[in-house]
């Protein structure tokens, strides 16, 4: 009961973040922004899934103290804001790997530019991001990429602690829909770890469903994230992505150039976070929001202030 309790908790916070997250887009356009900077309006939008919430509530804290009326807009797939973007949205608190594969499937000829270096990733994807007139800032150390979960109990019966222990294996993997095929996902499970997946079932990416699946035994193999504060708490374990399937998905800004060049203080207001932000305390702040029921307000607000990064 416990178990199924905690992650039912990520999804009504998943639920709840979006509900409060604002209107939608097509509303959030009619403000002018700032030539000088520090003040005037700021439309964000990005995923509504609980880190993003997290992460935004900090850009918005932030992004507030130095002057600026924000609008919020979260959503539920990345394809949804990058129409408005630039446009209607201003920032989005991206990941390298994410933004850099989106443009090279949408405006390019759907090349691999991504690396296991997130520096490498943005430069392979410089004239994308020109041609789509998006600036990414300097990308935080700390990286939340797709991982995958097994039970405890089946690591230590079957001696697995990392994905090429499932090498010959036939497993079932609960995950996103779109998981099928992806070189980072079940693709890269079959085609690099020599995984034998029996079938994807669709229950979504750390849902409250892909828990119970794996959780139940009615699948061997989970889909996550590299930051899921809540597995140890379920009694599920990650499984080291030890053939490096898992492109540098590193937490960085990404702002509309031209929004960027009339509020050039942006950087300022974003790049420390950046900076104090790493993979250990991204997972310990999910894990207040996801476990502990806080809000992703109330964790955003209290990290800033340890950090020394609000008045």
């Amino acid at each position: 009961m416990l178990r199924r309790s905690l992650a039912a908790v990520m999804s009504a916070g998943l639920l709840l973040t979006a509900g409060c997250a604002g209107d939608d887009l097509a509303e959030d356009s009619s403000g002018e922004t700032s030539d000088t900077g520090g003040g005037g309006e700021v439309r964000i939008s990005g995923q509504s899934f609980p880190e993003a919430a997290l992460v935004t509530a900090m850009y918005d804290e932030l992004l507030t103290e130095a002057g600026y009326t924000t609008t919020i807009n979260l959503v539920d797939t990345r394809d949804v804001y990058m129409g408005e973007f630039p446009g209607s949205v201003d920032v989005v608190p991206e990941y390298v790997g994410g933004v850099v594969d989106f443009l090279s499937t949408t405006i390019g000829d759907g090349e691999t530019l991504t690396t296991t270096d997130a520096q490498e990733s943005i430069d392979n994807a410089q004239a994308l991001l020109e041609e789509k007139g998006i600036t990414l800032l300097a990308p935080s150390e700390a990286t939340d990429t797709n991982a995958f979960f097994v039970t405890q109990e089946y690591s230590e019966e079957n001696g697995v602690t990392a994905l090429s222990d499932l090498e010959g294996e036939t497993v079932t993997l609960a995950a996103a829909p779109d998981c099928e095929g992806r070189p980072d996902c079940a693709g890269g499970l079959t085609d690099v770890y020599g995984i034998d997946i029996a079938e994807v079932l669709p229950l979504g990416f750390a849902s409250d469903q892909t828990y119970q699946s794996v959780l139940d035994g009615e699948s061997q193999l989970g889909l996550t994230s590299t930051t899921d504060g809540t597995l140890e708490s379920q009694g599920l374990v990650l499984l080291e992505d030890d053939q490096s399937i898992q492109p540098a998905q590193n937490l960085v800004p990404a702002i509309s150039t031209e929004f960027l060049d009339a509020n050039p203080d942006i950087a300022d207001v974003l790049e420390p976070l950046m900076s104090a932000l790493t993979t250990e305390n991204l997972t310990e702040l999910n894990g207040r929001v996801a476990v502990d029921r806080e809000t992703p307000e109330d964790v955003a607000r209290d990290f800033l202030e340890e950090e020394g990064l609000l008045g």
